[in-house]
């Protein structure tokens, strides 16, 4: 198998796997599995904001929120210790299926290991490529969900989740989420959120 053909065909498991996804999302008026949709939207934004981003990135951003809906938020504790402790597992949970999906199409363990690295988190803000991914997490969610992320929570909630995306972003991740396509009221938003926080 070429190189391409692994590729496409690990992109083709990862959804696969996604599309198992009991929780749906309407796009262009058709319901989609909600974790392949942010697949695909980690996929074609990492396409635009870094169009020669390595292959290993590519992969990792594929499958960013691999299955989930597999571990509930409601299993662990409320406030922000509860909070890690899921992220944390969640993290090893996207790690380890990427990883059997990864041997299963031939790919070597160097390339396992560092896909498995940026799923888990490691070294943000020392690794690149962590930094990469980290920043396309972060447009996607101010693109795709935080129209209706802000509803739900109060100013102040809001303003704290703003502030908290804005200091994860590299300048080149904050630059382009300045040139997102966001309503009026959104961009008002975020920017009192970043002012707030200079």
């Amino acid at each position: 198998m070429d190189e391409d053909a692994r590729f496409a065909l690990a992109l083709e498991r990862f959804d696969a796997a996604n599309a198992d996804d009991p929780n749906f999302e309407t796009v262009d008026g058709v319901d989609q599995p909600k974790e392949l949709v942010y697949a695909r939207r980690m996929t074609a934004t990492l396409a635009r904001f870094a169009p020669d981003a390595p292959e290993t990135v590519r992969l990792a951003a594929r499958s960013q929120h691999i299955r989930r809906w597999t571990v509930p938020r409601g299993d662990y504790p409320d406030g922000r210790d509860g909070y890690r402790r899921w992220r944390t597992h969640l993290y090893d949970i996207h790690a380890d299926t990427a990883a059997g999906i990864l041997s299963a199409v031939g790919y070597d363990e160097p390339t396992i290991s560092r896909v498995s690295s940026l799923l888990r988190k490691e070294r943000l803000k020392l690794d690149p490529d962590a930094q990469l991914l980290e920043d396309v997490a972060c447009l996607v969610f101010l693109e795709h969900y935080l129209a209706e992320f802000a509803p739900k929570h109060d100013d102040e909630k809001l303003a704290g989740v703003l502030r908290k995306t804005w200091r994860k972003m590299s300048s080149a991740g904050r630059e382009a989420a300045l040139g997102l396509d966001l309503s009026p009221e959104l961009r008002t938003v975020v920017t009192r959120a970043i002012r707030s926080d200079a």
